[in-house]
């Protein structure tokens, strides 16, 4: 009887085992993330009176839905929108809501092999009672402002041919009265803010009946403000919306460009409205050879006396003089070789690639025809270029469209040039009255190749154009957010040397503001080669008597004078927690209103917890209203009422969005349930925060992400992911997504691995062999929690991170498999190549930035060759995958060869993925798709003992590559 029992009991535990097993969660495959649901939190929006909330959701590759939801209640409202997602505007008055719809995702496809564009429709709806109206064929959609009564509609031109006129129909829809009235051929058109004027511009086929116009909203009179053949464009409202600026274009005889006027109207009344042109032209006071900036939008000054543009070169199309005398004898003639000569140097800047001399029988002159000269095609690099030719090649449109600030005093009929080449960048005071600007040609060619960055900085009359030396050599890499003006203009702060200063504009006189208070404005957790990098400042409050600046924990307000100074934070430093910065959730403030609670993001620096403090207004401390183990954003505070909008995410939940009708953020509500699909698939059991000692002696963090269904007690093999400081992300979710490096946390964690993420700090010359005295250390920390599987732990990086990776299997063996991804690998080598994505070189990059180095290699071989990983390629013991694209333009191609050369050469286990025309970072879905695949089956093979892939084992041949390819897509 007793035996009997005992089997009844195995069966049952043998049936409870089945069913359990029966209902684990699977693991995601990457097949699952097309079809993976979640909410586009970062483009959600909101009305201004806080009552309505929407978002986007839906799968990663498919059709989408919006969703328009109460804030009070559970009403919510779903509308299909297609294959793409749209941007949500509700109108002033919170009445409605204007969003894009796209036809569905195969449709886009198909149009897309069509290479045809998809139409989009515009569906408007009313909050009040839901009804919607739909407009077919929209280009896009404005509310007008304050009023919010009337809707703007441009719709696609059709038929048309794309450089004959840019105007379309311009629907004007009465969102009351549901009446509409259509304007044709308007191709810029633009709502003042209170919503009375629409201001819009005409182009229509021949140029007929081209201008600007005004429509006053509430009569429906349109007036017209200025008619040309030529383009109106850059409509641009000032604040308050009493005027308004724009751009005129026009062909003129003897200018191969186009000639650009700035137009500014002011005073609105009908055919009385006051209209200003100017091009500088008529008397030429801009600088010969320059005007108006196509690039320009222009914008007038608050007290409506000026106009403020950017001014540009502008070229003559005269016809160059091809015709020379030879005389021999005549010591004021050219000899044949030296015209042709002086014709290629003055052909430099024609079309023309080819000179040919003929003579001309009459006057037996020889004439020189461009058309029969081949011109080399070449470039000369110069050691005394401030830019390389491959950055100024790079930097090509932007030179094109640079422009140097001007404004026009109108009542004095005056320009005043306030930057040009040497004073490119320029810095407007709010009062207007006053700028800063920046003059970087003495120092422009040392910046460039050690990326230490200097400028003399000059103060500006705006009305006279004057300048005025404030400091010479200014060292630009330490200042953190450059110079702030006061709201009243009257001082400046900046950084120098390792402290806050404030100078009176009047006297220019500066005093240290920080100089009384015991604690250190150096940044302790930047180890780049930067001389005192500052920490940040938060910028002036509205009164501009005070400073909101931090040190590396505390919050402190300092008055403009230095003699006030009130600690915001309660002895963060103490606690190790950090004032993270202030929320701008005030759209109208352009500095922090201490009549207004300010809001800060509090981090707790040891735990890597995170929330939201509060600054309420006659207080003197940061009240701290959360602080948890999740991660937190203040999205915004609707402008109406009283209702408050935040986010947040943890390791294992999604970013979910919340609405709170108290400022202390109390009885939040949950607006968005993002990921639902989550709870069908194994996740992340957690994560834990480790604490080990770097072999520098530095007690530094790692994150160590749990698998699913995690026991304790048990093993589970670790991928190792590795860039800079990582922890500080800890409570930051992984959405599961093909990504552009290759690896992904939450696909990982679901398919049994643990994730370690270790912080790396540096010493200066010592890159590679920092990222080993941490990285060790850190991973025999994850193995002694019992975590980790020491014989299955693995290593990946992209970029910086694939450099590390690449060089600590040159002097570790801890790792069974190593991925890196877009690695440098020579430091030599690559500190003189070129960093394609811009044009420059590397060498400011290693001796400023993350290459953490202090000169070049002929003053410092032993720290470039120590940390390389070419150098000791012998010493690589662990299998490695490379990526390394072809059109990478940061990590040099060359780099992945010849460390993949080498290795290879060594008969050392390698494999190189090569993405035809990718970047750093693959782009391309198919792409992506290929490589996330590959790394898993790579790191499941050696950490996971599963089959070892083909390409992997026996690598493909060149011929049977599209056969192979074709068998893995999906």
């Amino acid at each position: 009887m007793k035996k009997l029992k005992l089997i009844s009991c195995i069966a049952l535990l043998c049936t409870y085992c089945n069913i359990t097993q029966g209902q684990a969660k699977s693991a995601l495959k990457w097949t699952d993330i097309p079809s993976w649901n979640f909410t586009r939190t970062s483009g959600s929006s909101y009305s201004n009176n806080g009552q309505w909330f929407a978002s986007v959701a839906g799968p990663t590759e498919g059709d989408l839905t919006l969703t328009i939801r109460k804030v009070i209640d559970t009403a919510r409202f779903n509308y299909p929108i297609g294959g793409q997602s749209s941007q949500i505007i509700f109108s002033q008055n919170s009445n409605f809501v204007g969003f894009m719809e796209s036809p569905k995702t195969k449709e886009i496809k198909a149009l897309v092999q069509q290479k045809k564009t998809p139409t989009k429709k515009l569906r408007v709806v009313s909050l009040q009672d839901t009804s919607s109206v739909v407009f077919e064929n929209v280009k896009s959609f404005t509310f007008s402002a304050d009023d919010g009564s009337w809707l703007a509609v441009s719709f696609s031109p059709t038929g048309q041919a794309s450089n004959t006129f840019k105007g379309a129909d311009l629907l004007l829809y009465n969102l009351l009265t549901k009446k509409s009235y259509n304007i044709g051929n308007v191709s810029d058109y633009s709502f003042n803010k209170a919503g009375s004027y629409l201001a819009f511009t005409v182009d229509a086929a021949g140029e007929n009946g081209n201008g600007v116009f005004i429509r006053d909203m509430k009569t429906g009179l349109i007036t017209a403000l200025a008619n040309d053949k030529a383009s109106f464009s850059k409509i641009n409202w000032n604040e308050e919306g009493t005027a308004f600026t724009l751009i005129k274009s026009k062909k003129e005889k003897g200018y191969r460009d186009l000639l650009y006027t700035a137009i500014a109207v002011k005073d609105l009344n009908g055919d009385l409205t006051k209209i200003t042109q100017y091009n500088g032209l008529a008397n030429k006071d801009i600088t010969e050879g320059f005007g108006i900036s196509s690039n320009s939008t222009p914008y007038w000054s608050k007290d409506l006396k000026s106009i403020f543009f950017g001014i540009a070169k502008i070229e003559r199309d005269e016809k160059k003089e091809i015709e020379k005398t030879v005389s021999v004898g005549k010591k004021d003639t050219l000899s044949t070789q030296d015209l042709i000569a002086k014709q290629t140097t003055d052909s430099t800047n024609t079309t023309a690639d080819s000179t040919k001399i003929t003579s001309n029988k009459k006057d037996k002159k020889p004439v020189v025809d461009k058309k029969s000269i081949k011109k080399p095609d070449m470039i000369i690099w110069n050691w005394q270029d401030k830019r390389l030719q491959s950055a100024q090649k790079n930097q090509l449109m932007r030179d094109k469209n640079f422009n140097a600030l001007g404004v026009y005093h109108i009542d004095e009929n005056r320009f005043v040039q306030l930057g040009d080449s040497i004073f490119k960048s320029v810095q407007l005071a709010p009062s207007q009255q006053l700028a800063l600007s920046y003059d970087i040609s003495e120092y422009e060619l040392e910046s460039n190749l050690n990326g230490q960055s200097y400028a003399d900085i000059y103060l500006v009359d705006v009305h006279s154009g004057q300048k005025q030396l404030l400091i010479k050599k200014f060292y630009m890499n330490a200042s953190r957010g450059g110079f702030q003006f006061a709201p009243n203009s009257e001082w400046i702060s900046y950084y120098q040397d390792g402290a806050y200063y404030v100078m009176n504009l009047k006297s220019l006189k500066s005093q240290n503001i920080t100089a009384k208070i015991q604690s250190s404005f150096i940044d302790n957790k930047s180890d780049h080669n930067i001389d005192r990098p500052a920490t940040p400042s938060y910028g002036w409050t509205a009164d501009s008597k005070y400073l909101l600046i931090r040190d590396n924990n505390d919050l402190w307000k300092i008055s403009q004078d230095g003699q006030s100074i009130v600690q915001l934070t309660a002895n963060f430093k103490k606690s190790g927690l950090v004032a993270q910065g202030v929320y701008r959730i005030y759209e109208k403030d352009k500095n922090i209103d201490l009549k207004k609670d300010q809001y800060f993001g509090i981090f707790d620096d040891k735990t890597k917890n995170s929330g939201i403090g509060i600054l309420a207004p006659g207080t003197q401390k940061i009240k701290i209203l959360f602080l948890d183990s999740n991660r937190y954003g203040l999205n915004g505070k609707a402008e109406e009422g009283s209702t408050f909008f935040f986010n947040k995410q943890s390791s294992t939940k999604s970013p979910e969005v919340f609405a709170s009708q108290q400022k202390t953020l109390d009885a939040a509500v949950q607006l968005t349930s993002n990921t639902p699909d989550q709870n069908k698939f194994a996740f992340s059991s957690g994560v834990r925060l480790i604490s080990y000692v770097n072999d520098f002696g530095d007690t530094l963090q790692a994150s160590l992400y749990l698998p699913a269904n995690y026991v304790e007690g048990k093993t589970y093999p670790t991928i190792t992911y590795i860039y800079e400081r990582l922890t500080d992300e800890l409570n930051a979710y992984s959405m599961p997504a093909f990504p552009g490096g290759g690896f992904n946390r939450a696909m990982y964690t679901s398919n049994g691995y643990a994730v370690l993420m270790p912080d790396i700090t540096y010493q200066l010359n010592q890159p590679g062999m920092s990222a080993v005295a941490c990285v060790v250390p850190a991973v025999k920390a994850a193995i002694a929690t019992g975590i980790v599987d020491e014989k299955n732990v693995g290593i990946h990086g992209h970029s910086w991170g694939g450099y590390q990776t690449s060089f600590l299997i040159t002097q570790t063996n801890i790792f069974k498999a190593a991925a890196a991804g877009a690695a440098l690998t020579n430091m030599i080598s690559m500190y003189s190549l070129i960093y394609w994505n811009s044009g420059s070189s590397n060498q400011a990059i290693f001796e400023s930035s993350q290459g953490r180095l202090t000169t070049g290699y002929w003053d410092n071989w032993e720290a470039y060759a120590q940390n390389s990983p070419i150098f000791h390629i012998k010493k690589v013991n662990t299998p490695l995958l490379l990526l390394h694209n072809d059109k990478d333009g940061a990590v040099d191609y060359t780099q992945g060869i010849e460390y993949y050369n080498g290795l290879r050469r060594l008969n050392k286990p390698v494999v190189m993925l090569t993405y035809n025309g990718e970047n750093h970072g693959l782009v391309k879905e198919e792409n992506k798709k290929d490589y996330a695949v590959r790394m898993m089956e790579y790191f499941d093979h050696f950490l996971k003992n599963e089959k070892s892939p083909d390409w992997w084992e026996k690598g493909v041949d060149l011929i049977d590559m599209d056969k192979h390819l074709e068998e893995r897509a999906f």
